[in-house]
């Protein structure tokens, strides 16, 4: 069993009483803004004096943006519950806070400000975030978990490859497919530990029926190769050694997904969500390869990891955590259920407009619908996220 977090004396502001709060809150506007920016950009509507190209700075913002925020989100609310050590609270989660808007500030202002004091600001974050949850694992002796202080360590390298290359190289082809695999990785380890886990706690209670296969050597492998074969694609995309080797990858991540019984889930949406966000890695895998390949564009497994596995997934775990650790029923909500809704409606339909299926209109109806799920969740969340946690004093179990 994970330790139990322990509270400190707390008098502050709400949002600042965890780090999902006001994280959660941030992903969540900055999903939903940012793509609506973006199309006005697309479109030639408005103009952002950044000194990335148009298509680096909407990649950029999505991934070192919104996904760093989820990410600082989710571990700053699970290291406690794994070390037992105090949260992140008040004054310094306000600094990482600070720290992270800072960085959109910057990069959306950099062809004024200059592109080295713009790399200097927009890495503080994740620097920050890396030092902080490396100093609470070693501290707790959680050694098993410092695998993921090492992710955040790639992606703050991803990051400022990031600004180099669009710097030298006029655009960051190598540092975006870089990133992408980080926080693929990330993702990937983070679902297998939740989603076994929480469908057996659930199906726990039915008593009869297939139950998911806890995290173990299988697991481990799938990782592993992962880590490899996505080494290898951001390395050489467009190799057919590439092409062969993601498509296994996505054979493994399928077979992965059907160990965990989640035709069994389908009553319970809070579950059957983590099972289809997980669906589009393996897609994603398989789309990928095919680009690789010369069969398809690239966008469209890009997409799938992205919008789908990054977008679906971060949403799933958003909204349960945040009833979790509020004291709340684990119940998905009609406009949880809508959220979850748009945001695969918009992958999808993004997916289908990089395959070249549809108008051009296709684009638009992906980026609205895909916005518009992370706007009604931070409207219907908000709250949640702000207010105070109900029922006892003493801190939320683990959801």
């Amino acid at each position: 069993m994970a330790p139990k977090p322990r509270l400190r004396a707390y008098e502050g502001p709400a949002l600042l009483s965890y780090g999902f709060r006001p994280f959660f809150l941030l992903a969540a506007l900055q999903a939903g803004f940012t793509i609506l920016v973006w199309l006005l950009v697309v479109t030639g509507h408005i103009a952002i004096p950044t000194a990335f190209g148009p298509v680096d700075w909407h990649i950029h913002e999505m991934l070192f943006g919104y996904q760093a925020a989820a990410i600082g989100g989710f571990l700053l609310t699970a290291i406690p519950n794994w070390t037992g050590r105090l949260p992140v609270q008040g004054k310094p989660l306000l600094v990482l806070v600070l720290a992270w808007l800072a960085g959109r500030i910057a990069v959306a202002l950099s062809a004024v400000i200059g592109w080295r004091l713009t790399m200097s600001i927009d890495s503080l974050f994740l620097l920050l975030l890396a030092a902080s949850a490396g100093r609470e694992i070693v501290a707790g002796r959680n050694w098993r978990n410092l695998k993921v202080v090492v992710l955040i360590g790639l992606l703050l390298m991803a990051n400022l490859a990031f600004h180099l290359e669009a710097r030298l190289a006029g655009g960051a082809d190598f540092s975006r497919r870089f990133a992408i695999a980080v926080v693929l990785l990330l993702v990937a380890l983070v679902a297998g530990r939740i989603v076994p886990s929480f469908t057996r706690n659930w199906l726990a209670q039915r008593r009869q029926g297939r139950m998911p296969v806890p995290f173990g050597l299988y697991d481990k492998i799938v990782l592993a190769v992962s880590a490899a074969v996505l080494a290898i694609w951001a390395a050489l995309p467009e190799a057919r050694v590439t092409g062969i080797a993601l498509a296994v990858a996505a054979g493994l991540h399928l077979f992965r997904l059907a160990r965990w019984a989640g035709a069994r889930t389908w009553r319970n949406p809070l579950l059957v969500i983590l099972h289809v966000g997980y669906l589009f890695i393996p897609l994603g895998f398989a789309l990928t390869a095919a680009a690789s390949l010369g069969i398809l564009a690239p966008a469209a497994g890009l997409h799938a990891w992205t919008a789908g596995a990054f977008g679906i997934m971060t949403l799933a775990v958003m909204s349960r955590a945040s009833l979790g650790h509020t004291s709340r029923p684990l119940v998905a909500t009609a406009a949880t259920q809508l959220c979850y809704g748009l945001v695969i409606i918009g992958t999808v339909a993004r997916i289908c407009s990089a395959l070249g299926h549809g108008p051009v209109a296709l684009l638009h109806i992906a980026g609205l619908g895909w916005s518009l799920g992370f706007l009604i969740f931070t409207a219907a969340y908000w709250q949640i996220l702000t207010g105070p946690r109900l029922g006892a004093k003493a801190p939320a179990q683990p959801s």
